[in-house]
C-alpha cells in the first residue's frame, strides 16, 4: 500500500530546518567547549605569575638585610654608658661614674715615661683579693712586699690592671710599668664598687669626657666605642 504525500515540498523544508538547527547546535557546543578550555588555562597562568612575583621580592629583603650590617660598623657611632670607670692620665685620677653621676674619685699612679699606660676603652675581666705577683719567673706571695698590693682588678688588655702598691709614695706620679696604682684603702674600696664587665675608659688627654667628670661639668657622659689593641706588659 503506497503512502500518500500531500505536500512533499513542505516536508523537505522541515528536514532542512532540522538539519540547520542540528548544525547550529554543534557550533554552539564547540564554541562553549573552547571557552571552557580557555577558562581552565587561566588559573595555570595566574599560578605561574604568582610564583614569579613571589620569587622576585626574595632578592630585595636580602639587600635590605645587608644595610644594617654596614651601619653597625660606623666608627663614629656614640655609645652612652650609664656606668664606667674613667682614668685621666694627665690628671692622674680615676673616677667611678654610675647613672651619669660621679660616685668617687681617687688619686692614682700611672705609667712612667718609658713604660706609659695604654689609652683606650677596656673591660674589667677579673677581680682578685690578695693576689700573688709573678714577674720573669719570680713569684711574690701576698703581703706587704707584694708590688700589686692587696687587690688586683684585671683589664681586657693583657698584663694591665688597676691594683694596690707597696710604694704608696708613688701615688700621683708617673711611676708604674703601665698599670694604675691606688693606695691600699682606695683600691680596697674601689674593689667593692666595680664589677666584671664594667668599662674602663683611659684618656691620655683632657678631652670633653675628662672635663665632664673631673672638671665638675654636669650632664650625661658619652664614651665613643673603640677597638682595643693587644699588648703585653708587666703587672705593675
Amino acid at each position: 500500500m503506497r503512502r500518500h504525500v500531500e505536500n512533499p515540498e513542505r516536508e523537505s523544508l522541515g528536514i532542512l530546518a532540522l538539519f540547520l538547527l542540528w548544525v547550529l547546535a554543534l557550533m554552539l557546543l564547540s564554541a562553549s567547549a573552547r571557552g571552557e578550555e580557555k577558562q581552565e588555562q587561566k588559573p595555570v597562568t595566574a599560578v605561574a605569575d604568582q610564583k614569579k612575583s613571589s620569587a622576585q621580592p626574595s632578592k630585595k629583603p636580602a639587600k635590605a638585610a645587608e644595610a644594617p650590617a654596614v651601619s653597625e660598623q660606623e666608627p663614629d657611632e656614640q655609645v652612652t654608658l650609664s656606668r664606667f670607670v674613667l682614668i685621666s692620665i694627665p690628671d692622674r685620677q680615676l673616677a667611678l661614674v654610675d647613672d651619669g653621676k660621679v660616685v668617687k674619685t681617687y688619686p692614682i699612679a700611672v705609667g712612667a715615661d718609658d713604660t706609659p699606660s695604654p689609652e683606650g676603652d677596656f673591660t674589667i675581666i677579673s677581680r682578685v683579693s690578695n693576689p700573688s705577683w709573678t714577674h720573669k719567673g719570680k713569684v711574690v706571695a701576698p703581703g706587704k712586699n707584694n708590688p700589686v698590693g692587696s687587690r688586683w682588678i684585671g683589664l681586657s688588655l693583657k698584663g694591665y690592671g688597676i691594683h694596690g702598691t707597696n710604694a704608696p709614695r708613688s701615688i700621683g706620679k708617673a711611676a708604674s710599668h703601665g698599670c694604675f696604682r691606688l693606695g691600699k684603702k682606695d683600691v680596697e674600696e674601689l674593689f667593692t664598687l666595680v664589677r666584671v664587665g664594667d668599662t674602663v675608659a683611659v684618656r691620655s688627654e683632657r678631652d670633653e669626657l675628662v672635663a665632664q667628670v673631673f672638671g665638675g661639668t654636669s650632664g650625661e657622659v658619652q664614651v665613643a666605642s673603640a677597638t682595643v689593641a693587644s699588648a703585653d706588659a708587666g703587672q705593675d
